[in-house]
C-alpha cells in the first residue's frame, strides 16, 4: 500500500515523499532486493560472543552447560566447579578481546573477496555486543568494554563493504531455561535481567518479551543504520507475526530514509515470498529460484563460533560451493568464528584468502551475473534444504555452473579439467546458441574448442590461471 504526498507551488507539483511501507503483508510483498545485494554474491558472517571463552564443542555452550547430562553440564562442572557457584556470567570478564583490532578484521575480508559483512549483534546468550540502552548486560560496559559492533560498521565501510548485522535475540526467551530445573545461578534474582526470562520453548512469548525484541531491533536500525538486518528461525511464533511485519515496515522505510537498498533475511516462512530474503542455514537449493535467496554456512563442520577442535571445510568446498549457489539466484554468507581474544584463527584466514585469490582471477562470472536459463550440468547430485553441509558430495570437473553478464556466458567447471569438457547444454541440439569464442578467464592462453552436435567440447588447458574450480567465458554470435 503505498502513499504519494505532492506539493503544489505556483504551476509547479513536487513529489515531496516517497511510498512508505505499510505493516501489512500486502504492502511488505511491494519489497524489492536491492541491486547491491543481488550483485554482491559473498558476504562474512561473524559468530563472536561470551561463548568463545568456554570455547567447548559450539556457541550453543551456554544452553547446554545448564542441561545435566550433556557434554557441557559434565565439562562445565569438572573445568569450572557447580553452576550455582560459576555460572555462564563468569566467562564474561574473562571475554576481554585483548588483541581484537577492527580494521585488520575488514582487511582481511576484503583480501577474501567479501562484499557484505554481518557480525552477530545478540546472540541467544543474550549478551548483547553494542551499546544498548535497554541493558547493562553488553561489550561496551562489560568484558571487552567497547562497542564492537559500532566499530566494525566504520571499519567495514571504510573498506567500502555493506555493513550489516544479524539479531538473535528472541531466541533468549527459552535459551536458558535449562538451569530452572536445579541449583544454578539461573534462579538468582540478581541475574534475572540477563538470563531471563528463561521460559518453555513451547511457551508463546510474553507482549512485554516482544516488544523489547521489537525495541532492541529498531534501536540496532536506529544506532548503525545496517543495510542488511538478519534474524535467526525463532521468530517464526506465530504470536510474532504483528512484531515481524512492524519491523520490516519501519526498516524499510528508514532505507527509504537513507536512501539505501536494505535486506532482510529470514528463515523458514517467517515472512511471505517476496517481503524478505529467503536464508537457508548450511545448505542450498537444487535449482534456480526467480527471487533472490541467500545460504549461510560456516567454515567449519562443527561450529559456529571458536573452538579450538574445529574441522574446516576444505577452499574447494568453499569456493565450488559459492558457485553453485550463485548459479541459482543466491548469496553465500560464510561465517568465521574469532577467538575470545580477538584474533581470527590462521586456518580460517587461509581459507578466506584463498577464497579471495579465486576470486581475484574469476570474480567476474561471480560478482554482478544472474543466472542463465539453467543453472548447470554434471554428475553430481545436490542435496537441498537446511542442514546438508556434512552431506555434500565433492563436484568434478565434470560439474558445469552457469551465470551470465554484459550478454556473455560463463561455464564454470566445479574442479581442474584434466581431460576435454562436454557441455552438453551448449550443443547444436541444445539449441542455446551459436558459439562464436571461448575465453579461460584470467588466461591467454588459446582455448581450443568445437561446438558439435552433442556438446560444446573444450580442450583442457597447457595451465590453468586458478585452483579449484576453471571459468571459461564464452560469447555467442
Amino acid at each position: 500500500m503505498f502513499c504519494w504526498v505532492f506539493v503544489t507551488i505556483g504551476s509547479h507539483t513536487s513529489l515531496l515523499a516517497q511510498n512508505r511501507y505499510q505493516s501489512t503483508w500486502e504492502s511488505l510483498k511491494e519489497y524489492q532486493t536491492p541491486d547491491w545485494f543481488k550483485d554482491a554474491k559473498f558476504g562474512i558472517f561473524i559468530h563472536w560472543g561470551v561463548y568463545s571463552v568456554p570455547a567447548f564443542k559450539s556457541e550453543w555452550y551456554p544452553r547446554l552447560m545448564y542441561q545435566p547430562g550433556t557434554d557441557e553440564f559434565k565439562h562445565h562442572a569438572a573445568t569450572y566447579g557447580t553452576q550455582d557457584k560459576f555460572g555462564y556470567k563468569d566467562f564474561i570478564p574473562q571475554f576481554k578481546a585483548e588483541k581484537f583490532d577492527a580494521d585488520a578484521w575488514a582487511t582481511l575480508f576484503k583480501k577474501a573477496g567479501a562484499k557484505y559483512v554481518v557480525p552477530v549483534a545478540e546472540h541467544h546468550d543474550g549478551f548483547a555486543m553494542y551499546k544498548t540502552a535497554l541493558s547493562k548486560w553488553n561489550a561496551a560496559e562489560m568484558g571487552p568494554g567497547r562497542d564492537i559492533i559500532g566499530l566494525l560498521s566504520t571499519a567495514i565501510r571504510k573498506q567500502e563493504m555493506v555493513f550489516g548485522l544479524s539479531s538473535h535475540r528472541i531466541e533468549h526467551w527459552f535459551f536458558m531455561n535449562g538451569g530452572r530445573s536445579f541449583n544454578s545461578d539461573v534462579n538468582d534474582p540478581t541475574y534475572a535481567d540477563f538470563y531471563g526470562p528463561a521460559r518453555e520453548e513451547n511457551e508463546t512469548p510474553s507482549p512485554e518479551y516482544m516488544n523489547d525484541w521489537l525495541m532492541r531491533c529498531t534501536e540496532l536500525v536506529n544506532k548503525y543504520q545496517p543495510q542488511l538486518f538478519w534474524f535467526d528461525w525463532w521468530i517464526e511464533q506465530p504470536a510474532m507475526d504483528p512484531y515481524r511485519k512492524t519491523f520490516a515496515s519501519y526498516y524499510y522505510n528508514k532505507g527509504l530514509e537513507w536512501n539505501k537498498g536494505v535486506v532482510l533475511n529470514y528463515k523458514n516462512v517467517s515472512y511471505p515470498d517476496g517481503a524478505a530474503v529467503l536464508d537457508i542455514e548450511r545448505g542450498k537449493l537444487t535449482g534456480i529460484r526467480l527471487l533472490p535467496w541467500q545460504t549461510d554456512d560456516a567454515v567449519g563442520f562443527k561450529s559456529w563460533g571458536y573452538i579450538p577442535n574445529e574441522e574446516y571445510k576444505s577452499a574447494k568446498y568453499l569456493i565450488t560451493n559459492l558457485i553453485d549457489i550463485v548459479s541459482k539466484n543466491g548469496n553465500l554468507l560464510l561465517n568465521i568464528g574469532p577467538k575470545a581474544d580477538g584474533t581470527i584463527p590462521e586456518e580460517q584466514q587461509q581459507l578466506l584468502l584463498s577464497m579471495g585469490k579465486w576470486l581475484d582471477v574469476n570474480g567476474e562470472a561471480i560478482y554482478g551475473t544472474r543466472p542463465w536459463k539453467i543453472f548447470g550440468e554434471g554428475p553430481t547430485e545436490v542435496i537441498g534444504g537446511s542442514f546438508g553441509d556434512a552431506k555434500m558430495k565433492p563436484f568434478t570437473a565434470q560439474d558445469i555452473r552457469f551465470t551470465t553478464k554484459d550478454k556473455n556466458l560463463y561455464a564454470i567447471t566445479l574442479d581442474i579439467p584434466t581431460a576435454p569438457i562436454a557441455i552438453q547444454s551448449l550443443s547444436l541440439q541444445a539449441n542455446n546458441g551459436i558459439v562464436a569464442k571461448v575465453e579461460l578467464v584470467g588466461s591467454t592462453e588459446k582455448v581450443v574448442w568445437q561446438q558439435k552436435a552433442d556438446a560444446l567440447i573444450i580442450q583442457a588447458a597447457k595451465q590453468y590461471p586458478s585452483v579449484n574450480a576453471a571459468t571459461y567465458k564464452i560469447s555467442f554470435k
